[in-house]
């Protein structure tokens, strides 16, 4: 346990800047970051941006509620490693749907070392869409998975072998099906191709041809790079989860992002790569079938891929974040 001292009342804007920047590593569709920070009288509010994402990727908008409640609990990691305990009040306003959380901090007496490991994965988390090797040892890391979600509204489920056919087909079929909704298309270009550097995804951390062929389950972006990084790797060995709530709702929505945020940084922590998937979420036909899959009749909210990225390889590349002038706001 490392001693943080207890003489601070109140946490200072120049924290919360540095805990908000930090947090904002988190993941999102598409890396839109729709999410806007307001900090007042030691107070942090934490409110929804739809205007990031394309409706045609996410026409419920619950997908922004997701990314939402991961950086929520990012914020509430790097607090903590900061010597702040966060406590989070969320949809405190019932007339404002958007303002997702309140925050306020309290000085901790001190960090453990488990805290201090999860602030240091936010920084070394990417997602990962090259094919993976297996998970090993697997037993650990879903022990302490199944550990970090008791109790929460995430329920967690692990498609084996047996599963993972209908899996890979409902993937398929969800891509094939978007093959001609031009609007769809055009969104997926745009954060995947557009020149800017403080959101989308780059180009350099999508597969090519060659690399998307090894993962049999995996949104289908353009590809702009040629050869494989990770040649030794015929085919993607990842376990897949399933994550899902009692159902849609705004408030298990957000939560279900908290739980997927500490699963991430678990695996991190623990030296496995992860990869978030959410595009056969955002279709009914895909999403029935991920349903019956997990055996649950609970909403299935998000998917991620776990295993081992190859040793010797290319470092995963860092992806932009906006900058705090346009995400935080200090009055």
């Amino acid at each position: 346990m490392a001693d943080t001292g207890t003489a601070r009342a109140a946490i200072s804007a120049e924290e919360i800047a540095a805990a908000v920047e930090l947090a904002c590593r988190a993941p999102s569709l598409h890396n839109s970051q729709p999410w806007q920070w307001i900090f007042e009288n030691g107070s942090l509010r934490l409110r929804a941006d739809h205007t990031r994402v394309g409706r045609h990727t996410d026409s419920t908008g619950r997908e922004v509620i997701l990314s939402c409640g991961a950086v929520l609990d990012h914020l509430v990691i790097a607090a903590a490693d900061a010597g702040w305990q966060a406590t989070v009040e969320r949809y405190p306003d019932a007339h404002d749907p958007d303002h997702l959380a309140s925050i306020t901090f309290q000085p901790s007496a001190s960090v453990d070392e488990h805290q201090r490991a999860l602030a240091k994965a936010i920084s070394r988390r990417r997602t990962d869409r090259l094919a993976f090797a297996e998970p090993e040892p697997w037993a650990p890391l879903e022990n302490q998975l199944r550990r970090v979600l008791h109790g929460t509204v995430a329920h967690l489920d692990v498609i084996d072998d047996s599963g993972r056919p209908a899996l890979a087909s409902a993937s398929r079929k969800s891509e094939e099906n978007r093959q001609n909704d031009t609007s769809y298309r055009y969104e997926l270009l745009w954060w995947t191709g557009h020149s800017r550097t403080t959101d989308g995804v780059p180009p350099s951390t999508l597969p090519s041809s060659a690399e998307a062929s090894h993962v049999d389950v995996a949104r289908d972006f353009p590809a702009y790079v040629s050869g494989d990084r990770r040649p030794q790797i015929d085919r993607d060995h990842s376990k897949i989860l399933v994550m899902s709530t009692y159902d849609d709702s705004r408030e298990n929505t957000l939560r279900c992002g908290e739980a997927l945020s500490r699963v991430l940084l678990e695996c991190t922590a623990m030296g496995f790569a992860t990869c978030t998937l959410t595009h056969m979420i955002e279709l009914h036909a895909s999403r029935e079938i991920v349903r019956r899959l997990s055996g649950r009749r609970a909403e299935p909210q998000v998917l991620v891929r776990v295993g081992r990225a190859a040793e010797g390889g290319p470092p995963s590349v860092r992806t932009p974040r906006r900058p705090m002038t346009d995400i935080l706001h200090i009055l």
